[in-house]
């Protein structure tokens, strides 16, 4: 198998991935809201708004670290 052809499979498989991931992250928006999370901070300003949610980057920081060590040890490396 060709180093090109590998490549284009494991870019398709982390393609599918993001898209996974981006669907959830929609739902769960749309369903919980970023505003309803403990650990979220929300600067309202005139003009606008700033929302930072810290604790679901750091959530999400875990799952996705968790996930990539199992996939990593599951593909060998």
């Amino acid at each position: 198998m060709g180093s090109f052809e590998t490549l284009g499979k494991v870019l398709v498989i982390i393609g599918v991935g993001v898209v996974i991931l981006g669907g959830i992250l929609w739902l769960a928006g749309r369903l919980l809201g970023n505003q309803s999370m403990p650990g979220t901070l929300r600067f309202d300003i005139p003009g606008g708004s700033c929302v930072i949610p810290i604790l679901a980057s750091i959530v999400i920081s875990i799952v996705l670290t968790v996930v990539l060590n199992l996939l990593a040890r599951w593909l060998g490396k």
